[in-house]
């Protein structure tokens, strides 16, 4: 019987690159997300009914997991991996947040995985893998992060968490934060020349990363080769987290001093 994994956000972006990945090491997938048009997309991208079962669910909705574990289990019998990958972007200053954007943001990014992983440990046997997916942002302070910051922040620690919880088991839980990477929610974002600068140049490496990079790390996590790893986060950002790095095209640029407002 072939393993499943169930990953959320899988019609597009990382989540569909990842299920792509894992069905071609063997997996059934199970993929989550609340628009049927892009589910439909991953139904014809993976190319094969019998080894995917796509939910059509809003993860806000407190009953939503136990209704995903329970499709799962009587669809496929099994559940070997789980990945938390739905989320929202645009974040703002803790100070211009209001308390519904704070809501929306935790909602879906901190308590939603909760309730997945509290629903699905249970059934996971040794050998199984969850993945939560996070940012740089559970790292690092970073400008406009607010609610994105602390639902992120948050799951990275819930992780470390499960690691020491159920690793005796066989269980393994780790995180994947990535950096900017070209997904349809965040390549718009580009038309601000601001944010490109502050990105690009910033990055020692040269290019940005693309949804497969990050799916690719997700998947390697949730298969045998990575056996020891257990409460990492793997950061996936051409190194923008781990240095201070400058372009030279931005050190060869002459001081401006901001205009007052």
């Amino acid at each position: 019987m072939a393993k499943t994994a169930i990953i959320t956000g899988a019609g597009s972006g990382i989540g569909l690159e990842t299920a792509k990945i894992l069905h071609g090491e063997g997996f059934s997938i199970v993929g989550v997300g609340r628009s049927k048009d892009k589910l439909a997309t991953l139904e014809a991208e993976i190319g094969n009914p019998d080894h995917v079962l796509a939910i059509s669910a809003d993860l806000n909705d407190p009953v939503a997991p136990k209704m995903i574990v329970e499709q799962t289990l009587k669809r496929f019998g099994r559940i070997d991996a789980l990945v938390n990958n739905a989320g929202v972007g645009s974040p703002k200053p803790l100070d211009e947040t209001d308390d519904q954007t704070l809501e929306d943001f935790l909602s879906i990014m901190l308590v939603a995985p909760f309730r997945l992983c509290r629903d699905v440990i249970p059934h996971l046997k040794e050998g199984a893998s969850v993945v939560n997916v996070t940012s740089t942002f559970a790292h690092i302070g970073g400008r406009r992060g607010g609610a994105y910051s602390a639902a992120k922040g948050g799951l990275k620690s819930l992780t470390e968490h499960m690691a020491c919880e159920y690793g005796p088991r066989g269980i393994r839980s780790n995180c994947v934060a990535p950096g900017v990477t070209m997904t349809d929610m965040v390549r718009h974002r580009f038309e601000d020349e601001s944010f490109k600068r502050n990105n690009v140049e910033t990055t020692p490496y040269p290019r940005l990363a693309q949804p497969q990079d990050v799916a690719s790390v997700i998947a390697f996590l949730c298969l045998p080769g990575s056996e020891m790893i257990n409460g990492q986060s793997i950061v996936v950002d051409g190194g923008w987290t781990a240095t201070k790095y400058l372009s030279p095209r931005v050190t060869r640029t002459k001081w401006i001093e901001p205009e007052d407002e």
